[in-house]
């Protein structure tokens, strides 16, 4: 049994949520080289690097596994908010299980379902910190009332605005919790005292709460002080405590250049003529097979777009998913694919997009096969 003593550095896991409006997208691009996975649309009017706005949880799910796959896309993933996040996630278990809502699942097995399929994203993202890539989720808050088994009486505390079985789960896998809010006074104008007279609110100055407190939920492990400026410049030397000689690692791309040239000065091509010719006969094959992939993603725009979103991120083209649908018998042979609904009604969301794991495993599958027997 190995036995690891002192810290260990590594990439961090950060929540931050507060009310709408007060630069929880801003702040998180503050982050180091971040990367937004944008559920909500909040970043459409900010400088920074972005995917394409995830249609389906799978959509979600697929664009964290990318990142996951190729850590050098960026050092910070920021989920942009978890909370329309989680709604893809309902959507989606919906869709699967055909249910208009969550709750027709009956006994609250859907919000069991719903944590379940969330911990599994949650799972990526550990992942993806492991792979040496910050992870940022954003979240907004709500009032919600609370009752304290000990006391008497409730109260209004700020919550994350996930469901009761999530919110708790993501609390605990982050390293840090960080609720932002304005700072308010409320001060008496009348002289007659704050309960009987007439009060206004002064202030407003935007902070982040970094510790547990009755009216809201926050932690950290890095002994930071309970209330800082909502700034990055307070947490900047936790995520990046050396910051800057990553970058000294892009000059040494010139030197690679000057020895090109002269390997293609000498002349020995025209020693073996023949020789050339057959090597230009297979760099003009494997030349001629990027194009016929490139042209399946042109899809027909009457494609669902959850659907169109997931066949264009793993080049689906239609030609495959029509085989694999007439394969099972789920429609007629010869159905285009926009028209699956009319004869199979809920087959796209239902079982295309909310198993789309399956479906492409059966589409690369048929692949295979069919590369055997041109083969």
């Amino acid at each position: 049994m190995e036995i690891i003593r002192g810290k260990l550095p590594g990439a961090k896991k950060v929540v931050v949520y507060g009310p709408e409006g007060i630069g929880k997208s801003t702040f998180a691009s503050r982050f180091p080289d971040p990367l937004f996975i944008d559920t909500e649309g909040s970043t459409k009017d900010m400088d920074v690097a972005r995917t394409e706005a995830p249609s389906s949880w799978m959509m979600l799910m697929e664009q964290v596994m990318y990142v996951r796959k190729h850590p050098e896309l960026c050092r910070t993933l920021v989920i942009d908010t978890a909370d329309w996040a989680e709604m893809l996630c309902v959507t989606q278990l919906c869709d699967k299980n055909q249910k208009n809502s969550i709750e027709e699942f009956g006994y609250g097995k859907g919000y069991v379902y719903l944590q379940e399929e969330f911990g599994r994203f949650l799972n990526l993202l550990e992942e993806v910190v492991k792979a040496g890539v910050h992870v940022v989720l954003n979240a907004h808050a709500k009032m919600r009332k609370f009752e304290q088994p000990d006391e008497l009486g409730s109260y209004d505390r700020w919550e994350m605005k996930l469901s009761k079985n999530v919110a708790p789960m993501v609390k605990e896998w982050a390293d840090m919790v960080l609720f932002a809010n304005y700072k308010t006074f409320v001060v008496n104008v009348d002289g007659q005292g704050a309960q009987k007279g007439k009060n206004k609110a002064q202030g407003g100055k935007r902070v982040m709460y970094t510790a547990h407190h009755c009216c809201w939920d926050a932690k950290n492990r890095y002994g930071l002080p309970e209330e800082l400026p909502f700034e990055y410049a307070g947490i900047r030397h936790i995520i990046e405590p050396s910051g800057a000689p990553e970058k000294v690692e892009t000059p040494p791309v010139k030197e690679a250049a000057p020895p090109i040239p002269p390997v293609q000065a000498p002349p020995k091509t025209a020693d073996p003529p023949v020789s050339n010719k057959s090597h230009e006969e297979p760099e003009k094959e494997e030349k001629a097979a990027p194009p016929v992939r490139n042209e399946g993603v042109n899809l027909d725009p009457r494609i669902p777009k959850k659907l169109r979103d997931l066949m264009a991120a793993n080049d689906v083209c239609e030609w495959d998913m029509e085989n694999v649908v007439f394969a099972k018998g789920y429609v007629t042979e010869g159905t285009p694919i926009w028209e699956f609904e009319t004869q199979n009604p809920g087959i796209i969301d239902g079982l295309l997009v909310a198993s789309w794991d399956q479906v492409y495993a059966a589409i690369k599958e048929m692949k295979e096969k069919d590369a055997l027997v041109f083969n």
